[in-house]
């Protein structure tokens, strides 16, 4: 998952016996691999369940997303002196599938972690998703614990038999050593939108529309509204959102990894302080006018990194925000497609890995749209001999999986 595969998994063929037969791809000499975290990973999946398919090869090293996300905690976990324990943090799980992913990946390299005790701590508001999130992770195998009245409403064990606790506020998760997790979370969080006019920032507010009874529309609130504090006093657009309820909850998260340590991955749509109008609704995968038929659609507001980025008010450093398709390349993803499609002789599965890599890469598509952002403590990248310049430099001396391209040790 890092720049090593570009010299290992990427450009030489794994010597396997099976049977009594030794079949090479001949490219390199053996004496040139090098042992990657995802050769470690394939090794030990194969030593547990016996050989893989190419197609399971060609899916676990270039196509699954989430073992990304699960190597990028495990690279930091390393980075910052391999804690004995760790709590995996996900905020808005959806129906948990993600944290499932990560669960694997951290099972499959279970000989790295095997000396770290880890938890999972889901913050969910909604009790229908917790249930399926739940089904998700633990299939039931042992009866949920439930407690509407505690701040831990749910407790389970996941199949990997790591346990996992349930929370409505990320206030109530236990501090400690923790990676955060957001993905496509902060994006669906209300915003408050204002417009600059000659008199000053006005917000943008939704009223009923006085020429049809039953349709609503936006107007500019007459006078300065509360809200309006979350504007920097130099912002040059012209129209702006703000998200207080994601500045709450950057404050917490930075506050925590100050203290206790950790990192934080933010992934999302979103931008660095350069859009202005990207409050939108999609009703079945398409654009949908945000004023009509409310509820029936979902909206969305890009993520504004640059207002993240000054909400951690600088307790921790922050990178990013990235394109996919940078924190993609310097993940290796390039390399391992041409090795792969070297290795496919159906016309078919070359098409299938093509299309696959020109959604993650392509600009007009995921490749510009969405963005990794991370926080870590300062330490993390320059020392704590150096901390007290940390905070003015934006220039890391360590590097980290994704934001730079790393070599593995």
């Amino acid at each position: 998952m890092n720049a090593l595969v570009r010299r290992g998994v990427a450009r030489a063929g794994i010597p396997c016996i099976w049977r009594g037969k030794c079949f090479s791809s001949g490219n390199e000499p053996a004496e040139s691999h090098q042992v990657t975290p995802m050769l470690r990973h394939l090794m030990y999946k194969i030593k547990s369940t016996g050989p893989i398919t190419v197609a399971e090869y060609m899916k676990e090293v270039l196509t699954n997303p989430a073992k990304l996300l699960g190597v990028w905690f495990v690279s930091e976990w390393i980075s910052s002196g391999k804690s004995t324990t760790f709590q995996l943090v996900e905020l808005g799980p959806g129906r948990g599938t993600l944290t499932g992913d990560i669960l694997r990946v951290f099972s499959q390299l279970g000989s790295v972690l095997k000396s770290c005790d880890i938890s999972v701590h889901l913050v969910e508001v909604s009790p229908k998703l917790s249930e399926i999130q739940a089904l998700t992770l633990t299939e039931e195998k042992l009866p949920l614990e439930r407690d509407a009245d505690s701040l831990v409403y749910m407790k389970g064990v996941s199949k990997s038999g790591i346990p996992v606790s349930w929370y409505r506020d990320l206030k109530d998760v236990p501090k400690g050593y923790s990676f955060y997790l957001a993905h496509e979370f902060f994006d669906v969080l209300p915003v408050h939108k204002f417009q600059k006019t000659p008199q000053g920032w006005r917000e943008v507010l939704v009223d009923i529309d006085p020429q049809v009874s039953d349709k609503l529309r936006f107007v500019l609130a007459p006078c300065a509204t509360p809200a309006e504090a979350f504007i920097q006093h130099n912002e040059r657009r012209d129209h702006v959102e703000v998200c207080p309820d994601a500045g709450i909850i950057i404050q917490e998260v930075a506050q925590r990894i100050a203290l206790t340590g950790g990192a934080a991955l933010i992934a999302d749509y979103g931008h660095d302080g350069t859009k202005t109008d990207t409050f939108r609704g999609f009703c079945g995968h398409r654009l949908h006018d945000v004023l009509i038929a409310p509820g029936t659609a979902d909206l969305t507001a890009d993520v504004d990194f640059s207002y993240l980025r000054r909400m951690a008010q600088g307790k921790v450093a922050s990178l990013g925000p990235v394109e996919q398709r940078t924190f993609l390349k310097n993940m290796g993803i390039d390399v391992r497609l041409k090795v792969l499609l070297d290795n496919a002789d159906e016309a078919s599965v070359k098409q299938q890995l093509l299309r696959g890599y020109d959604m993650l890469m392509n600009p007009q598509k995921m490749g510009e749209r969405f963005n990794f952002f991370a926080l870590l403590p300062h330490q993390r990248l320059h020392g704590a001999s150096q901390e007290r310049n940390a905070r003015q430099s934006k220039t890391p001396t360590s590097s980290v999986a994704g934001f730079d391209e790393l070599v593995w040790q």
